[in-house]
């Protein structure tokens, strides 16, 4: 899979994108991150990609023409199956898009900032607009960091147990179900029965008992939906 981001403060996503799993999986190949600072296409020579908003009002608007001309020439080395602006005011974030985009070839990511793009740069290019959340940021860097690797660890190969993944909470709109490690006995608090039994089948059912108990518990929404 190939992920290109368009940032005007591509630093912001240096830790995120160059560590931990994310690291990995650009390290076996089975994902690229290219960030693109957008003040390469600037206006002129002061690095200027932000201008007044008309009508008035507190922020400034990124413009159209760096954007459309770095959009242009990324799309001219590949086709793009999603161009995804992170916003506010788009879809929430959720397992079941991830879970789509992890079948994605090519996607690219615009990483708003500012008051956000130009209105007419989201009609003319984007494909998908995705929030992470309702609470707005100082940018898009850090949601595209986040979408970065939720999809990048759904890759097949890049989690060394690939079943992990699929276990994970709202996978089958469900929460996960409690965990539990050695020791067997911590301050009094044991690790129930079931799981010392060695017997899978009732393991299982167990945790599918837990999960949709905790879900009920804290996110009912989940199941009504």
């Amino acid at each position: 899979m190939h992920i290109h981001i368009i940032s005007v403060v591509p630093e912001l996503l240096e830790s995120p994108l160059n560590h931990s799993i994310m690291k990995r999986a650009q390290e076996k190949g089975l994902l690229t991150v290219t960030v693109h600072h957008l003040r390469k296409w600037a206006v002129n020579e002061y690095g200027q990609v932000d201008d007044y908003q008309y009508g008035g009002g507190a922020g400034m608007v990124m413009m159209c023409e760096p954007l459309a001309k770095a959009i242009d020439e990324l799309q001219q080395e590949r086709k793009f199956d999603e161009i995804i602006y992170l916003t506010p005011d788009g879809e929430r974030l959720n397992q079941r898009i991830a879970n789509q985009l992890s079948l994605k070839e090519n996607i690219l990511l615009i990483c708003g900032h500012y008051k956000g793009i130009d209105e007419r740069m989201r009609q003319l290019y984007v494909t998908r607009e995705i929030s992470i959340g309702d609470y707005v940021l100082s940018g898009g860097e850090l949601g595209a960091a986040v979408l970065v690797d939720c999809i990048g660890r759904l890759i097949p190969g890049v989690l060394n147990d690939e079943t992990s993944a699929l276990t994970d909470s709202f996978q089958d709109d469900l929460l996960a179900p409690p965990v539990y490690t050695r020791p067997a006995e911590f301050r009094e608090l044991k690790v129930p029965d079931i799981l010392l039994s060695g017997d899978l089948k009732k393991i299982e059912e167990w945790r599918h008992e837990q999960a949709v108990q905790r879900t009920q518990q804290r996110r009912p929404d989940l199941l009504e939906e």
